[in-house]
Order: structure tokens, then C-alpha cells, then sequence
């Protein structure tokens, strides 16, 4: 039988274990938040009416209101070095946006002014938006966040794009540069992007990557920087050295509820969607 010194001591050890292990608990269930609490990010500002790639004020809008808290932009220069939300100066971009009677047939194909730009409507019904109109959207919404999709991989224009967005933000309120993450396509972009400004969050995108796995996960655990990546990329493996080194994963583009199941199984943290909506992601069956 055991002596009572033996018994306390016994019952001092359970205890102190039993508190460990509720800390640790505790550790595991801290909900994320920030930017890092949402799972969706509005592909081109998301869907709306069935269309992508609308990049429209009324598409923030429609999907602000089904939950979603994430959107991406595309921004793009125009002849005048505006920085507006489009995702290609093409012909195809104009049919695509119902804009082939909106602007003249030689325009249609070549990047626009800033005044052609903004005086085209989308579709015939949405409204066009520059870097000052999704600033104001994120006053009037100051839980949204912004990824910045913008494409350019020359220094010069790569500094000038985010010297713009800076400048915008800080004639404005310059807290919102702490929601507004930028997306780089390569290693050396980090460098571009931190001598304008060292923003909170910044996820470095794959799809036009040559870096080996091995290298994306130096990278991320060097800089803390998140990683994007096309769907097919996400191999289980990948998925987890990334995670050890510290990044959050995200896939794109998805609109398929089983699929995105799948990878949120595998550890994937985040879907960029045109018609998935955080509200969505939620009611998902095992996520």
C-alpha cells in the first residue's frame, strides 16, 4: 500500500501533468486571427453573377456581404501611370468584360488612360475601381484585406507599383498598409517590395516560380513569408516541410467544394475562389 508522502507526491505529479497538458491544449486551440483567420481569398475581387475577373467595386461588395474578408486584385499600370484593378490590357480581357462596344476597336487590345479606364464600365452595369477606390473600400469596410496581384517583375515597375500603393495608403490613413499584403513572384521581389515598405504579410506565389521545393522552403523559413500555389503543386510533402518551416499554404484557383475538402485535409491553410465564399468554407464538411 502506499505511504501517504508517496501518494501526495503521486498525486503532485498527475496534476502537474494534467496542467501541462491543458496548457498545451490551449496552445493548439488558439484560434488564428488577422489576416490569418480567414481561409478564402476573393479571387479578382470574386465571382459575381456566374463572371470572373471583374476586379469590380460590386464584386468586393457582393462577396464582402457572403462572409468573405479576403480579395485579391489585380493592378495594373495605365498609359499614364495610374494603378488600376484589371488583369490584362488584351482583347479577349474586353470581350470578356463586355467592353467591345464600350471602347473603340483599337483600344480594345492596348493598355487604356487612367479616364478610359475608368469611364468603361464592366459588363455594362459594374463599376471599374483604381488603388483610390479600394482604399476607400477599405475604410468603409475595415475588416477586409487586400492581396495585391500585380504581375510586373521589372524592378522599376515593380517599385513604381508599390510606391503608388504606399503613397495612396499613407495620404489616407496609413494603417491600412497593415491589410494590405502583396504578392511577390519571385525571391528577389521581397527585396523590390521591402525598400518601398516592409509590409506585415506577404505571400510569395508559385505559378511563375522555377525555385525548387527545397529552396520555396528555405525561403520561407528565412523571411516568414506565406506561399501560394497552383492546386497540382500541393503534394503532401510539400505541404508539410512548409508548414514546419513556419508558412501558411494557400492553393489557387479553386471552385470545387470537394476539392478544396481534399486539401484542407492535407494541410492546405487558404483557397483563393471566384465563387467560394468564407461563409461557404465554413459549412464544408470537414473543414
Amino acid at each position: 500500500m502506499m505511504n501517504k508522502k508517496k501518494l501526495t507526491a503521486f498525486v503532485i505529479m498527475i496534476l502537474g501533468l494534467s496542467l501541462l497538458f491543458l496548457i498545451t491544449l490551449g496552445e493548439e486551440e488558439e484560434p488564428a486571427n488577422g489576416f490569418a483567420a480567414h481561409r478564402v481569398v476573393a479571387h479578382a475581387m470574386g465571382g459575381i453573377n456566374g463572371y470572373t475577373y471583374t476586379n469590380a467595386l460590386d464584386a468586393f461588395v457582393a462577396n464582402y456581404e457572403q462572409g468573405t474578408r479576403v480579395f485579391e486584385t489585380d493592378l495594373l499600370l495605365t498609359t499614364d501611370q495610374e494603378l488600376v484593378a484589371r488583369h490584362e490590357w488584351t482583347g479577349n480581357m474586353s470581350r470578356l468584360l463586355g467592353q467591345l462596344e464600350v471602347l473603340p476597336a483599337a483600344k480594345q487590345g492596348t493598355v487604356l488612360s487612367y479616364a478610359e479606364f475608368m469611364d468603361s464600365p464592366i459588363l455594362g452595369i459594374y463599376s471599374p475601381l483604381d488603388m483610390d477606390r479600394i482604399l476607400d473600400l477599405m475604410v468603409a469596410y475595415p475588416d477586409a484585406y487586400i492581396v495585391t496581384d500585380t504581375k510586373e517583375l521589372e524592378p522599376e515597375l515593380v517599385t513604381r507599383q508599390f510606391e503608388i500603393i504606399v503613397q495612396a495608403a499613407e495620404r489616407r490613413d496609413p494603417s491600412l498598409l497593415e491589410r494590405i499584403v502583396p504578392q511577390i513572384y519571385s525571391r528577389d521581389m521581397l527585396d523590390m517590395v521591402n525598400k518601398v515598405h516592409v509590409f506585415p504579410e506577404v505571400i510569395y506565389t508559385l505559378y511563375q516560380s522555377q525555385d525548387s521545393d527545397e529552396a520555396v522552403i528555405e525561403f520561407a523559413k528565412e523571411t516568414g513569408v506565406d506561399i501560394t500555389m497552383p492546386a497540382a503543386r500541393a503534394e503532401k510533402g510539400f505541404v508539410k516541410k512548409l508548414k514546419e518551416a513556419g508558412a501558411r499554404i494557400y492553393v489557387h484557383t479553386l471552385n470545387d467544394e470537394k476539392e478544396i475538402m481534399k486539401l484542407a485535409r492535407l494541410g492546405v491553410d487558404g483557397f483563393y475562389t471566384d465563387f467560394v465564399s468564407e461563409d461557404d468554407i465554413g459549412s464544408i464538411r470537414g473543414m
